[in-house]
């Protein structure tokens, strides 16, 4: 690939990554440390984690069919190719509740990040700064708020003084990088506006609702090992986020000395199952504490509760079935994204989120109709391998992928080009498994 004498236009170009790597295996004899095939990435894993960690990560409700049909959904749709197509400046860049992002792609918000890595939640959080896409905090952190936000624009800022990282921050704001805010809504309400209080002083803009975990769903390889960090010594992981919360320290705080389980069974997944009409006081707390901002709900997989999303006043939704870790059998998210797309796609942003693994996945989730997407597990094999190098060098790769399959498909813009004539559905075939070349 020749590096010169290319035009800059409003993403990076990230294909140039490939080369990067070819030219340090051969100029240098550096190779990567591992795989970033998904397959082979989510099996060397195993070797970097204890089994409690591996198995909290890649554990699926049930028998696992739900993880499985989300990866299948992408198999039956197919990429279209168009030839002699001008992609020598390609546009990945889209628009995001106000914020103007390089690539429609969002690092999801994932929990206990500790479990992976000894810093947790800042690694994500810093290489979400350094490429310009937003990351999402989960209530469930193994980080304070506080030190997410400085992690996350220290990321930032690091770029800064070169190329940055083609991200446009909204204006007013007070972070370098767009973040938003995954709340897990405990039934304690002072302590639900603290965490929003919280989020929306560090620069965290966008209120995202899970709706679909009020409890851990049922999970065999959870259970076998017993696999709940909270209730194993020394009781701190996994809790850092309620322990540096004012409020609920001065109201639970010593009920926390007593159970490392409190803040997690009480404000987290507490299996007590909020409704609709509790949505209109978060809203409009939301909005009162963040002066307008955005509000979504995580979790949605049908046009009916699409629909009931918008009416209520959400900004954006997260098609998500929690990367079939909540109901085994259920739908693949995928597979209900057009419908919910042609019920509420122009009224309101959607973000697809479970099973992304490829740029060509990433391709096909845009393509019907999804605003952007989400990304989780990849980002956490990652960092579980080598930290900040691992995390940076998963994402980089995906981006790399997106952009050499714009390129070579012949897509020049990720929101003029890229919809539903770009893709062909095939009802046939089965989905492949370990049928790639190896090493």
């Amino acid at each position: 690939m020749d590096p010169t004498n290319k035009l800059k236009g409003p993403s990076p170009h990230y294909s140039l990554y490939q080369r990067e790597i070819f030219r340090q295996g051969g100029n240098e004899g550096k190779l990567p440390h591992f795989s970033v095939h998904a397959d082979e990435l989510v099996e060397s894993t195993k070797q970097k984690l204890t089994d409690r960690a591996y198995f909290y990560a890649n554990s699926n409700a049930g028998l696992g069919w739900t993880d499985k049909a989300n990866r299948e959904a992408f198999y039956s749709w197919r990429i279209i190719p168009r030839m002699l197509v001008d992609t020598n400046v390609r546009d990945l860049s889209i628009e995001l509740f106000g914020h103007r992002i390089p690539a429609p792609i969002l690092f999801a918000p994932i929990g206990i990040n500790k479990l992976y890595s000894p810093k947790g939640e800042l690694i994500p959080a810093k290489i979400a700064g350094e490429l310009g896409l937003p990351y999402c905090l989960s209530t469930a952190a193994s980080n304070s708020i506080e030190d997410v936000a400085a992690a996350n624009d220290s990321g930032a800022l690091s770029v800064a003084t070169g190329e940055g990282n083609y991200c446009e921050v909204r204006a007013n704001s007070n972070s370098k990088s767009p973040r938003f805010f995954q709340l897990y809504m405990g039934h304690d309400d002072d302590v639900t506006i603290s965490l929003l209080e919280r989020a929306w002083n560090n620069g965290f803009d966008v209120c995202m609702l899970t709706v679909d975990t009020w409890q851990l769903g049922w999970r065999p390889t959870d259970i076998n090992l017993a696999n709940y960090v909270f209730y194993y010594p020394p009781g701190t992981t996994g809790n850092e986020l309620g322990a540096s919360d004012p409020v609920f320290m001065h109201k639970y705080g010593e009920e926390l000395k007593k159970d490392s389980g409190k803040w997690i069974d009480s404000s987290v997944w507490h299996g007590k199952a909020h409704t609709w009409e509790k949505m209109p006081w978060l809203i409009r707390e939301w909005k009162r504490i963040s002066g307008g901002r955005p509000f979504v709900i995580k979790g949605i997989q049908s046009a009916q509760d699409a629909l009931k999303a918008y009416k209520i006043g959400c900004e954006g939704i997260v098609v998500t079935n929690h990367a079939g870790r909540q109901v085994d059998g259920a739908v693949a998210s995928l597979e209900v994204l057009p419908e919910i797309v042609d019920a509420v796609g122009d009224k309101m942003k959607i973000i697809f989120d479970s099973g992304i693994r490829t740029g060509s996945d990433v391709f096909k989730a845009i393509a019907l109709g999804a605003h952007a997407v989400q990304v989780g597990r990849l980002y956490v094999w990652g960092m579980a391998h080598e930290g900040e190098a691992g995390c940076r060098h998963v994402m980089k790769s995906l981006l790399a992928d997106l952009d050499i399959t714009m390129t070579v498909a012949g897509y020049p813009s990720i929101t003029q080009d890229v919809d539903r004539k770009a893709i062909k559905y095939n009802e046939s075939g089965a989905y492949p498994r370990n049928e790639h070349a190896k090493l």
